[in-house]
């Protein structure tokens, strides 16, 4: 049995576009996502550089070219897949992240990095033990707060924090900071923190 590098089996897709504050990535295989609001790193260097889910699309790979429907006469929605394998070539996934700090040596910067990442960069999702690392501060917050994202932060936010608290030895104990630190962000901003909030759950 051939061993797959763990390294590998986390590599979740390739950087086609990059600026200080976020970064696109083109899946590998079509519709293998990460998920909305998990932590993903890709290297510059010396620099790992971390982002947040925070946008997805799968689409044609040729713009303007919108695919068209196939499965009038087919069983299933995998059965349209089956009778056209050339759909995985003809269509991509891709996902936007908001870049959210990064770690040098053994520093982790909740702020911007002082370069961006690199195209064809590889993006790997975070194992627990660095989402845990990555979630002692609360300073992420700040940049996803602050900046317009092509989905609503009442989404992104919560998202982020429950699937970062999963990897935190007390889950609620973060969230609760996490609500905390909004509730000082967004304190003129109710209807908007009462959302976020209530996703939380």
């Amino acid at each position: 049995m051939r061993l797959i590098n763990s390294s590998l089996a986390d590599r979740v897709g390739e950087i086609i576009e990059a600026s200080t504050a976020d970064f696109v990535a083109q899946c590998y295989e079509l519709y293998e996502l990460p998920p909305l609001g998990s932590l993903v790193k890709t290297k510059n260097g010396e620099l790992d550089i971390y982002g947040i889910v925070c946008h997805a699309t799968t689409g044609s790979l040729e713009p303007g070219r919108r695919p068209i429907a196939r499965g009038r006469d087919e069983e299933s929605e995998e059965a349209i897949y089956q009778s056209s394998p050339q759909l995985s070539k003809l269509l991509r996934s891709e996902f936007s992240t908001l870049v959210v700090g990064h770690k040098t040596g053994d520093s982790i910067n909740q702020y911007l990095p002082p370069n961006p990442a690199r195209i064809h960069g590889f993006v790997y999702q975070c194992p627990p033990d660095e989402i845990r690392e990555f979630g002692r501060s609360l300073g992420f917050l700040t940049l996803l707060v602050n900046t317009n994202l092509p989905v609503a932060k009442e989404e992104i936010i919560p998202a982020a924090l429950r699937l970062m608290s999963q990897a935190q030895e007390d889950s609620h104990s973060f969230l609760v900071a996490a609500g905390k630190e909004l509730a000082v962000m967004l304190g003129g901003q109710y209807n908007q923190l009462k959302a976020i909030l209530g996703r939380l759950k």
